[in-house]
């Protein structure tokens, strides 16, 4: 059995209260070291790890690699933009009860990244699951001074990395499990290759002349520069600020100009903007229409095949071929 931590529930909420009123610490572009030398999680036996992991990609990877030795539950659910997730005295307590939380790292939680960074005070176990992708593979745009894009999930390769970061985790965390995280993982990552094929594949279907990904926001990055897209978003890599007319009006007229027929809107970013964006267009003569609902920064609906990370995909790619394609 785990012994009592340091600090109660209370305490945990205190923390919470004290650090939720800083936008998060920008991390350092040299940090560079994975989490590792994690010491086995002591509890009775049996019973699974207990995995807080914030986002719905991770929440779902985790899930596959960990198989039935983990329980895991997903902070951020479905249409939650992580960018501005601000953490409920529930979520403080989930985490303070964890073995692990799991989370992205790279100001992807800006509003909550103190309190990641630290619950490991409490005696869990915080793993940032970028951690051991080489830097020279990140995107560093120069609006997003100071920190990475962190929507890596839209690079296949990156992701995989992240599969395997979550695997050695699990190993050290669980050392009986090894065999189990260690097949559980190869087997997901060839899906991921397999997924990956397919979607360079569906890509090479849009005429060149419209191959364009128009968004809410700027998270498409990693995803167009695998897939030969070019990608442009109302709003820049976080959404924690808003779009301004001038915004709107630039990006009008980009899409004026290149005749691009479709924008797309995001399960967790508001339409607003998308529609202000339609009608600047048709004020300049150009109709676009919206392509449908693809999804970002948060996934599907649980239970549906779009709420995996492997469906999320994949219903991307399709949605996006079916309505540029038709240009």
């Amino acid at each position: 059995m785990r012994a009592p931590r340091v600090l109660a529930v209370a305490g945990a909420t205190a923390i919470c209260a004290l650090v939720l009123t800083a936008c998060g610490a920008t991390l350092d572009r040299a940090s560079t070291s994975a989490a590792s030398n994690l010491s086995p999680v002591a509890r009775e036996e049996g019973r699974p790890l207990r995995v807080v992991a914030t986002t719905g990609q991770i929440a779902d990877t985790v899930r596959r690699v960990g198989g039935t030795r983990v329980v895991t539950h997903g902070l951020m659910g479905p249409g939650v933009d992580p960018h501005v997730y601000r953490a409920s005295e529930s979520d403080i307590t989930r985490l303070e009860t964890a073995d692990a939380v799991f989370w992205n790292g790279l100001h992807l939680e800006a509003g909550i990244s103190e309190v990641l960074e630290r619950i490991g005070d409490l005696g869990v176990h915080s793993i940032r699951v970028t951690d051991a992708i080489d830097r020279g593979g990140l995107l560093a745009p120069p609006e997003f001074e100071g920190a990475y894009d962190p929507h890596v999930w839209f690079d296949l390769d990156l992701w995989s990395i992240v599969v395997e970061t979550i695997r050695d985790a699990l190993t050290e965390m669980d050392p009986d499990g090894a065999s189990v995280y260690r097949a559980n993982a190869a087997a997901y990552i060839a899906q991921i290759a397999e997924l990956d094929v397919y979607v360079k594949a569906r890509a090479l279907e849009i005429e060149e002349r419209v191959r364009v990904l128009v968004t809410a926001h700027d998270a498409f990055n990693y995803f167009a520069n695998r897939y030969g897209m070019e990608v442009r978003g109302l709003q820049g890599i976080s959404t924690e600020g808003e779009a301004s007319t001038a915004d709107v009006q630039k990006l009008a007229k980009f899409i004026s100009d290149r005749e691009i027929p479709a924008i797309f809107i995001e399960s967790s970013v508001p339409d607003q903007g998308v529609q202000a964006v339609i009608e600047a267009a048709a004020a300049r003569g150009h109709t676009v229409i919206i392509g449908g609902e693809i999804f970002s920064d948060a996934m599907g609906a649980e239970g549906t095949d779009e709420g995996t990370y492997l469906g999320m995909i994949r219903h991307n790619i399709d949605t996006i071929v079916e309505a540029l394609r038709k240009a």
